[in-house]
């Protein structure tokens, strides 16, 4: 984890494959570990992986959320379902968090995960379906960079 943007935002990089142990704890990869300490947010993310939210973000994530209309079924579905398989977690001193049942069975996760650094959130993928969804979007990762990044990326 680098702090790209200065001023203290840190910004998750990287893949990572460690495996679950038999109760479903996971040690975080040390480059993550600094941010996360404190506390984080698991939840359901989309394509059936799961999000780590170090605390601030989800505070964001959570207040943008909320500030969606009421009246709007859209937005009333989303936030059950981020919220409902939300929880807090405090890694322990080996760096280690578990996993809830409802959230290895929504992302699928055995003992192979991956661990991506997705900008402001970890993902934990089965590493199976990573690296299938990997190899669906390198096809086409060239031909979107322009709608993407307009001004081109380098």
């Amino acid at each position: 984890m680098s702090d790209l943007f200065g001023g203290g935002h840190a910004v998750f990089l990287g893949t990572y494959t460690p495996r679950l142990d038999d109760k479903g704890r996971l040690i975080l990869p040390a480059k993550f570990r600094g941010q996360l300490a404190g506390g984080l947010v698991m939840t359901r993310g989309q394509e059936h992986c799961l999000f780590l939210l170090p605390i601030e973000e989800f505070r964001r994530m959570h207040d943008e959320i909320r500030q969606a209309p009421v009246t709007s079924k859209q937005a009333r579905d989303y936030l059950r379902v981020f919220l409902s398989g939300a929880s807090d977690e405090v890694p322990d001193k080996q760096g280690r968090i578990s996993i809830p049942p409802i959230l290895r069975t929504y992302a699928g996760l055995d003992r192979e995960v991956a661990v991506i650094g997705a900008g402001s959130r970890v993902e934990i993928w089965d590493l199976a379906a990573w690296e299938t969804y990997l190899a669906d979007q390198e096809e086409g990762y060239a031909d979107t960079a322009q709608e993407v990044l307009p001004h081109g990326p380098f």
